[in-house]
């Protein structure tokens, strides 16, 4: 999966940046480096899924992937 991001620099310093494709999905840090760290993070956040409300099969797996 491949999402864009607009990277902002901050008035006060350092950058913010936002995913249009997921809405609220923001976040800012002092250098660009801890920026994209950051990003992962959020996107994570923003796409929780309740594996409770998932019907899995008793051979049925959950996999993290990295995308």
């Amino acid at each position: 999966m491949k999402l864009k991001v607009i990277v902002h620099e901050a008035e006060e310093g350092g950058f913010w940046a936002e995913v249009p494709a997921l809405p609220g999905c923001v976040t800012q840090a002092e250098s660009f480096d801890e920026l994209l760290a950051n990003l992962y993070e959020a996107v994570d956040g923003c796409l929780p899924i309740d594996l409770a409300d998932v019907p899995l099969q008793p051979t049925g797996r959950v996999l993290d992937i990295a995308v």
